[in-house]
C-alpha cells in the first residue's frame, strides 16, 4: 500500500438499482484525486459485487457486464414443484459471472494482491450448535487473508438475497445476504486505525408491494372449477388473502417476509449511520471538554506550580479514560445517498427486459449524485480533488 492511501470506500446493498448507481458513484470517484488514496473498500451485497471490480480498477468490465445482464441471469424462478425444497428462485448469478467475467476464485486471487483491500459482509445462517447461541451472526471476509475460493463464495453469499434463494456454503459456515446484519458497513471502516477519511454510497430502497394481483388472476382461472370442493376451499383462502390485503395486512407469507426484510435492513442501516454520527459527536465533545477544563484551570489557578500539576493530572485522567470510543478518532465522512426516481430495475418478472437505456440512466444518476455531494462537501475534505 502506497503512503497516501488513507481513504475507505463504503458501499451498501441495493440490488440491481444499487449496483448500477454504485458504478456511477465509483466512476465519478475515479475521476477525482481521491481515487489514488483509496486503501479499502467495504461492501455488502450489491456493494460486495461493485467493490470487487472497483478494488481491481475494472469498472469498464463491470459496466459491460451489467449492461448485458438480465433478470433471469441473476435469480431464475424455480418450478412450482421445487418451491418447498429449493427456494423461490435459483441463484443464476454465479454461473453468469463465471461465463462473462471468468472464474470468481481467480478474481479473488487478484484481489488478495491488489493495492486496495476488499472486505465483504455476509450473514451467518449456519445451524445452531448445542448450548446458548452466542454468535453475532455477522461474517466478515477480507480478500487479504481469506482463501480465494472462500472469498469468491463470500462475495456471492453476500449478494444472495435470502427472500429469493437459499444460503450458500462459505468455508465452514452457511452464509447469505449480508444486508440482514450490516447493510452499510461503516463500522468496519471506523475500526481501521489507518483510515483518515470515508467516502460512502448508501442506497435508499423503495420496496415494492407484492400485493395479491397474482392471486386474483389465479382465483379467476380457478373459479370455473369452483364446484370441486378442494378447489372451492382454495378459492375461499385466496379471497381471504384479498380481504387482508384490502385492510393493509399482509395478504400472504411473501408479503410478510418482504415487510420484515424492509424493517430489518432499513433499521440496521439507520443504526449504523446513527452510531457513526454519535461516535463522531462524542469524540468532538470529549475533545472540547478536555480543552475547556484545561482553559478553566489556566484562568482560575494562579500558582504556576499548582496550575502545572493540575494540568498534568487532568491530562493523565483524560488519557486514562475508558469511554467506548476512547481509542477512536472522528473521521471525516462524505455520504452519497441514492434512490431511484422514474427508472427502477428491482427484481420482478423475469420476462421484463432490463433495458440498456434504463441501466445507463441509473449509472448516470449515481454519477450525478456523487458529483453533487463531492462538490458540496467541505473543501478541506476533498482538497480540490475534483
Amino acid at each position: 500500500m502506497s503512503g497516501e492511501q488513507d481513504i475507505a470506500v463504503v458501499l451498501s446493498g441495493g440490488g440491481m438499482n444499487g449496483v448500477l448507481m454504485e458504478l456511477g458513484f465509483l466512476r465519478c470517484l475515479r475521476e477525482t484525486e481521491l481515487w489514488p488514496r483509496i486503501g479499502w473498500i467495504f461492501g455488502t451485497s450489491a456493494g460486495a459485487l461493485a467493490g470487487s471490480m472497483a478494488a481491481l480498477d475494472r469498472l469498464d468490465e463491470l459496466e459491460d457486464f451489467l449492461l448485458r445482464l438480465q433478470a433471469h441471469e441473476v435469480f431464475r424462478p424455480n418450478r412450482m414443484w421445487r418451491l418447498p425444497f429449493a427456494g423461490v428462485h435459483e441463484y443464476a448469478l454465479p454461473a453468469t459471472i463465471a461465463e462473462r467475467l471468468g472464474d470468481l476464485a481467480e478474481l479473488a486471487r487478484e484481489l488478495r494482491d491488489a493495492e486496495i483491500e476488499l472486505v465483504v459482509c455476509a450473514t451467518d445462517a449456519s445451524p445452531a450448535e448445542s448450548g446458548p447461541d452466542l454468535r453475532d451472526y455477522e461474517l466478515v471476509y477480507s480478500a487479504r487473508d481469506t482463501d480465494p475460493q472462500e472469498m469468491a463464495e463470500a462475495i456471492l453469499a453476500s449478494a444472495a438475497i435470502s427472500a429469493l434463494v437459499l444460503p450458500r456454503r462459505v468455508g465452514r459456515r452457511i452464509a447469505t445476504d449480508g444486508a440482514w446484519v450490516r447493510n452499510f458497513p461503516l463500522a468496519h471502516a471506523y475500526a481501521r486505525p489507518e483510515v483518515g477519511m470515508i467516502v460512502a454510497f448508501r442506497y435508499l430502497p423503495h420496496y415494492p408491494k407484492i400485493g395479491t394481483t397474482g392471486l386474483v388472476r389465479l382465483r379467476e382461472r380457478l373459479e370455473r372449477f369452483g364446484r370441486v370442493p378442494p378447489v372451492r376451499a382454495f378459492i375461499e383462502e385466496i379471497r381471504e388473502a384479498e380481504r387482508r390485503d384490502a385492510r393493509g395486512e399482509p395478504g400472504h407469507l411473501p408479503e410478510m417476509i418482504l415487510r420484515l426484510t424492509r424493517a430489518s435492513i432499513v433499521r440496521n442501516t439507520v443504526l449504523e449511520e446513527r452510531l457513526a454520527d454519535e461516535k463522531d459527536a462524542s469524540i468532538h465533545e470529549l475533545q472540547s471538554l478536555r480543552a475547556d477544563v484545561a482553559d478553566l484551570v489556566r484562568r482560575e489557578v494562579r500558582s504556576r506550580r499548582d496550575r502545572a500539576r493540575l494540568l498534568d493530572g487532568l491530562e493523565a485522567r483524560f488519557a486514562a479514560s475508558r469511554f467506548p470510543f476512547g481509542d477512536d478518532r472522528a473521521i471525516p465522512r462524505i455520504t452519497v445517498r441514492g434512490s431511484v426516481t422514474e427508472v427502477s430495475l428491482e427484481h420482478g418478472r423475469v420476462d421484463a427486459e432490463w433495458t440498456e437505456e434504463a441501466k445507463r440512466a441509473l449509472i448516470a444518476r449515481g454519477y450525478e449524485l456523487a458529483d453533487r455531494e463531492l462538490r458540496a462537501s467541505d473543501p478541506g475534505l476533498v482538497a480540490d480533488a475534483i
